[in-house]
């Protein structure tokens, strides 16, 4: 089992930065490296068990359902169903916790998953520095323009 942490320090208050990204179907608003989503099923975006259908900015299409979310706890965690990276058993998790010390957020998004045997740092690498810190730091791109 494969198991990536990606952290960082977004500066923003967790109430806001959660007001950007908590919606499952949202991620063309903030990720650059997503093109387009649709929720399946016409379900809300916030309802546990929805499946998020989208594309990648390269043409690569991606189902993820959604396991958890807690608005208490600022965290979102889902699973991958299809998607053409070649992972199996993925499984993830974005968190946010307020940081006392100021307008700030401290950031998590981990996964674990399973892969071919010799793919693990590639795919190491592309999720945890394209798709997690990607996002992150796009996200504090987004809130230094504030």
């Amino acid at each position: 089992m494969i198991r990536l942490y990606v952290s960082s320090v977004i500066e923003a208050s967790a109430d806001t930065v959660w007001a950007r990204i908590r919606d499952f179907n949202g991620l063309p608003t903030w990720h650059p490296a997503i093109a387009d989503s649709r929720i399946e099923n016409q379900q809300p975006s916030d309802r546990v068990g929805c499946i998020r259908h989208f594309h990648t900015r390269d043409g690569g299409m991606i189902r993820e359902r959604l396991l958890a979310l807690s608005d208490y706890d600022f965290s979102c965690t889902y699973e991958i169903l299809e998607s053409p990276m070649g992972v199996e058993q993925y499984v993830a998790t974005l968190k946010l916790t307020p940081v006392t010390d100021g307008d700030r957020c401290f950031a998590e998004w981990s996964a674990e998953f399973e892969c071919a045997e010799g793919r693990e740092r590639e795919l190491s690498d592309l999720i945890g520095g394209g798709v997690f810190q990607g996002g992150f730091d796009a996200l504090k791109r987004h809130f230094a323009r504030r």
